[in-house]
This record gives structure tokens, sequence and C-alpha cells, in this order.
């Protein structure tokens, strides 16, 4: 079904890179409390329907999420994917996308998860 729509592709997860799924509200303040450290990030993608951001981290670093709201994705999962340049209000598209193979550091997202203006924020939420 992907492959009959213009622009998306479907991109294997568990390959060298996982994902890290994060409500958008919590995704865009870590993302920017990395920006602001200087953190090397990896591919970020906005899911705009599900308010929903995927961070690309290294497979195999998964570490423990268990006490933070996201979802680590690795083998047997897929992520429907917009072109480089697909941007819209209502979809979304990438936040971030390095013009050469870095992927975020999961232990840098994890902390970033764990700032206090997150955990502010996830209180705030009910999360």
């Amino acid at each position: 079904m992907v492959n009959d729509v213009p622009g998306l592709r479907l991109l294997r997860v568990g390959d060298g890179w996982d994902l890290v799924r994060t409500p958008a509200e919590i995704g865009f303040l870590a993302l920017a409390h990395l920006r602001s450290t200087g953190a090397r990030v990896g591919p970020v993608l906005y899911d705009g329907p599900n308010e929903r951001l995927y961070y690309a981290i290294r497979s195999g670093t998964s570490g423990n999420w268990s006490d933070l709201p996201v979802r680590h994705l690795s083998s047997n999962s897929w992520l429907v994917a917009p072109g480089l340049k697909q941007v819209d209000e209502w979809f979304g598209g990438w936040c971030e996308l390095p013009d050469d193979d870095t992927l975020t550091d999961a232990e840098a997202l994890r902390a970033a998860l764990r700032h206090p203006y997150v955990s502010a924020a996830l209180e705030e939420t009910g999360r």
C-alpha cells in the first residue's frame, strides 16, 4: 500500500538502527535539549496525525526505557517515512536529517527525556 503513495517509503527497522517513539510534547522538548547541549542528533521524524516523534538510535543500544513513556522499536518493525523534502502541517516530516550516518546517542536521548523540564511536562500531561 505504501508503494502506491507518492513520496512515502517503507523502511525496515533493526538493521543497524532502531527507533525510540515518543509522544510529541516530550519529544520536542527532548530534541530542544539535545540541540542546546550540542549532542549529535540523528534522524528525527515527526508523525503529525499521531503526535509522535521517532528518534533513530544504533541497534543494540536500547538500554532500559521502562521508566519513560516511550517505545523502543527494533527488528520486525517498519517505518513509513516521507521523502526527504516532504513536510506539511498535517502530516509532519523530518525534524532532523543529517547528511551522514549520524544516529542519536541512546544515553543522550534518555538523559534528555529525564531532564527536569521534560519531567515537568510529563507531570502536566499525566503520563
